[in-house]
């Protein structure tokens, strides 16, 4: 069996550490919230502790999947970090959807002390991680990616190795812009066609059919924006913080980005105007009170 640490029980981390809950595993859990570990722990078998360092003790694989970067930096140190309590030879795979930066400065700093480390943010969203059916996209060296293989394949369906470490956060950064660049612009030009006399129904349906078409146009207009429904699914405030890493990776490369820019600073003022808890679809809600049209 197995020893498995996982760190994070949210949206995604929560569904996600359930299949690594059964056998050949044998895991461990930690929330910041504890009563959250403790429920989960009783719905599956799983063992909990008491602080980062318990539970990474004797794991051989320590999995984290936290809102940012710097909460899985700030696991590192401390009397209950998990530098007391990973042992060399073990790795941390890290499914939070962080920053490139913040990654190679987690990974030195574990080599320094025989600790592996492999970035592994996901996609597929609350569905995809109940069913196991994820994509994970990595970054780190070859060897690595073959070792963490075994645990990423318990929840993840199509695996992909991306390059150095680093490189899987920053992918997963610029695959979320794109899905604020078609959620903003379909709503924008849904709003413009509304206004216009045309059914948003009637539009999608064409745009379907047609070259504009996108999952946001397919899937998530149809299902959350017309209905009204606005599931939450995937925080506003998570998809700002993704925008900001993606348009930091475009300047740190220097390469010209207007529409990345662009859209970071119009998901930044909808994160300010509908608050922490809004679903990232809801943006749509700025447009609309923008353009003043509702997108039925």
């Amino acid at each position: 069996m197995t020893q498995i640490a996982f760190l994070g029980l949210g949206a995604i981390g929560a569904p996600m550490a359930r299949h690594l809950a059964q056998p050949p595993f044998e895991l461990t859990v930690w929330n910041r919230t504890r009563a959250r570990a403790d429920d989960f722990a009783r719905s599956t078998g799983a063992r909990t502790a008491p602080t980062p360092r318990d539970a990474a003790r004797g794991a051989a694989f320590v999995v984290t999947c936290l809102p940012t970067s710097r909460e899985v930096e700030s696991l590192l140190d401390g009397d209950a970090g998990l530098f007391a309590g990973m042992e060399r030879g073990s790795m941390l795979i890290d499914c939070t959807s962080g920053d490139p930066a913040t990654s190679r400065r987690i990974a030195a700093r574990l080599g320094e002390r025989g600790i592996a480390f492999i970035d592994a943010p996901v996609s597929g969203g609350t569905i995809g991680a109940e069913r196991g059916t994820l994509t994970v996209m990595c970054g780190g060296d070859a060897a690595a990616f073959e070792r963490a293989r075994a645990v990423i394949d318990a929840f993840g369906e199509k695996l992909v190795l991306c390059g150095p470490v680093g490189a899987g956060h920053a992918l997963k950064s610029v695959n979320n812009a794109l899905l604020a660049v078609h959620v903003w612009a379909t709503g924008e030009g849904l709003a413009a066609l509304a206004k216009a006399g045309v059914s948003p129904a009637v539009a999608l349906d064409v745009i379907n059919a047609s070259s504009g078409r996108s999952n946001t146009s397919q899937n998530l207009f149809p299902e959350r924006v017309l209905t009204r429904a606005f599931p939450r699914t995937f925080r506003l405030a998570l998809l700002d913080k993704d925008l900001g890493i993606a348009a930091g990776v475009a300047r740190e490369h220097r390469v010209p980005s207007p529409l990345l820019q662009l859209t970071s600073e119009l998901f930044a003022a909808a994160h300010v105007l509908l608050g922490e808890e809004a679903d990232h679809v809801e943006a749509v809600r700025v447009i609309e009170q923008w353009a003043g049209v509702e997108i039925t």
